[in-house]
C-alpha cells in the first residue's frame, strides 16, 4: 500500500504555504491561538510532542473543526495512534519512522517524514510519499540543498523547517520545490502570552500579506 498523495490536505497546505509549529504548555492560550489563525486564514496547526500537554492541545483544537490540526515531533507508533485518536488529521515526524508511516498510509492520514539526505528521501518515495519534511533545513544546507536534491528527486516537494524565520521565509515559499514552510516563527505560545496575542496577530498578518502580495 502506498501513500495517497491525492489527499485534500496536501492541496490545502500548498495553498496556505504556512504550517505553524506549536508547543503547548498552557492550554488557556488555545482559544486565542485558534482565533488568530482563523482571522488570518491560516487553518493549519502542528502541535508538537515536545510537551506533556500535546494530546490535550490536539483534542481541544480539533473540537471546533475550525482548524486542520496535526501532530508534530511524532517519533513512535503510539504517539501517532494517540494523536489520531484525539483528532489529528496529519502527522509530522523529525525522521523517517517506518511504523508511523505504515500506520498513516493504512489509515489514509497524510504523513510528512523528516528527511535530510538522498537516502532518507529515497526511502520516503518507496512508500509513495512525494512531500517530505526537510529538517533541520538551515543545518542541512537550506535552499541550496533543496535545489540540489530536487535534481534527482524531481517529483518530490519539500516542507522545510528549522532556521526559517520572518526574514528569509519568502525565499523558501517562492521556490517551486517547496510546498510550504513550517516553524514556530509563524505563531508561538510565548508571543501570544506576551500581550494576549496582539503581537502574534500582527506577525501572522505580516507573513500572510507577504505571501499574498
Amino acid at each position: 500500500m502506498l501513500a495517497n498523495m491525492e489527499h485534500e490536505i496536501y492541496r490545502q497546505i500548498a495553498e496556505t504555504k504556512l504550517l505553524p509549529l506549536y508547543t503547548a504548555t498552557d492550554l488557556s492560550c488555545l482559544d486565542r491561538l485558534e482565533e488568530i489563525l482563523v482571522k488570518n486564514e491560516v487553518r493549519f496547526i502542528e502541535v508538537t510532542f515536545r510537551s506533556n500537554l500535546a494530546l490535550d492541545a490536539i483534542k481541544k483544537l480539533a473540537q471546533s473543526g475550525e482548524l486542520i490540526v496535526g501532530a508534530g515531533t511524532v517519533r513512535t507508533l503510539k504517539e501517532a495512534k494517540d494523536a489520531v485518536g484525539n483528532g489529528a488529521k496529519f502527522i509530522v515526524s523529525p525522521a523517517l519512522v517506518p511504523d508511523v508511516i505504515e500506520y498513516c498510509i493504512k489509515h489514509d492520514i497524510p504523513v510528512f517524514p523528516g528527511t535530510a539526505t538522498p537516502g532518507d528521501i529515497q526511502r520516503a518515495t518507496e512508500y509513495g510519499i512525494k512531500v517530505v519534511k526537510f529538517f533541520p533545513a538551515d543545518i542541512y544546507g537550506g535552499l541550496k540543498a533543496i535545489n540540489a536534491l530536487s535534481g534527482p528527486f524531481y517529483d518530490v516537494k519539500f516542507l522545510p523547517t528549522g532556521g526559517i524565520n520572518e526574514e528569509n521565509f519568502m525565499e523558501y515559499v517562492q521556490n517551486d520545490h517547496i510546498v510550504a514552510v513550517g516553524g514556530s516563527f509563524i505563531i508561538s505560545e510565548s508571543v501570544i502570552q506576551k500581550d494576549d496575542g496582539e503581537t502574534a496577530d500582527k506577525i501572522l498578518k505580516t507573513l500572510v500579506d507577504k505571501i499574498r502580495a
